[in-house]
């Protein structure tokens, strides 16, 4: 068995922690990947001679990564193997979406992820369908607030169905917001990350971030909007019908949905985000992107748990 040995020049010592990772995490992660024994003695890591050359593109990519201020973990080691894989451009694992007000720079995750960015530029209504922690809703949410704060729009609309209380909800205590916003919470989460609290609220009382269940939507046309439709599976046919012909002059709309959580007291097929993606997919104008559990950028047990349930 031949290795050949690749030396990690430029890193200092924190840095070479950085890519092997605690008790050498990262190393074993690569070992899996590559499926072949990884060798690191100081700052030289050996592999067997017929992986050498992609295993040398994947880790000096790393290594770029961490000279860049990057964190290395699982979710960008993975992705780094896959891009060079199928000979991609790595240059959007560096691209900045939007910067906060206080200096955060926020990236993409995963190459889907930029994928779905590149969709919603190209098309004026996008369904985004995947599993749970792939990160929808709040790159949904960052792009309508980058749009917002570049002026290509005037006005940030934010929906979900409801369907805990069946769109009715009369019996629960409180006043109509307090009714309303615990099935709205992770909108809220997703702007409150993005903008402080205060800058949120401020908008919110000018009207030019509004925050609905999907009943609400009816009857509306929005105009130069930026609008999300989030846990669109559980709509009926009806209800997506009369959310997608919302969608005004100037206006971007992204469906937001994952196919295996269907909350509705009704068969598979009658999930109005299901029905739409069967009879939209061929329009021009319409982009579909579709995440799979290694998009998963949650704790990583969730793509292990998601995997199990669903196959």
């Amino acid at each position: 068995m031949s290795y050949k040995e690749l030396e990690l020049e430029g890193l200092d010592n924190d840095q070479l922690v950085s890519l092997y990772g605690a008790q050498n995490r990262n190393i074993d992660l690569l070992e899996e990947i590559f499926q072949n024994d990884i060798i690191a003695r100081g700052n030289t890591l050996s592999i067997e001679e017929d992986r050498y050359e992609l295993f040398k593109e994947v880790v000096e990519s790393l290594c770029e990564q961490i000279r860049n201020g990057n964190t290395i973990d699982k979710i960008l080691i993975e992705q780094t193997y896959f891009d060079h894989m199928n000979n991609r451009d790595l240059s959007w694992q560096n691209r900045i979406i939007l910067t906060s007000a206080s200096g955060r720079p926020f990236k993409y995750k995963t190459y889907t992820q930029y994928r779905f960015a590149k969709c919603v530029e190209d098309n004026d209504l996008v369904f985004s369908i995947g599993p749970a922690g792939t990160g929808k809703t709040f790159l949904s949410v960052l792009m309508a607030c980058k749009a917002l704060k570049e002026g290509d729009i005037k006005k940030i609309i934010l929906s979900r169905p409801a369907v805990e209380a069946g769109e009715s909800l009369g019996f629960l205590p409180g006043d109509l917001k307090e009714k309303i916003d615990p099935y709205l919470m992770p909108l809220y989460d997703s702007l409150y990350e993005i903008m402080s609290v205060e800058h949120v609220e401020k908008l919110i009382e000018k009207n030019i971030i509004e925050v609905m269940p999907l009943a609400y939507m009816r009857g509306r046309t929005l105009n130069d909007a930026f609008i999300i439709l989030d846990e669109a599976q559980n709509t009926t046919p009806v209800q997506m019908l009369m959310f997608l012909t919302r969608l005004g002059y100037n206006s971007k709309m992204i469906v937001n949905g994952d196919v295996t959580q269907i909350d509705l007291n009704l068969n598979r097929s009658s999930s109005g985000l299901i029905k739409a993606t069967e009879k939209l997919r061929d329009i021009k104008g319409i982009g579909f992107i579709e995440y799979g559990p290694k998009d998963i950028v949650r704790h990583p047990l969730v793509e292990k748990i998601i995997s199990v349930y669903h196959g």
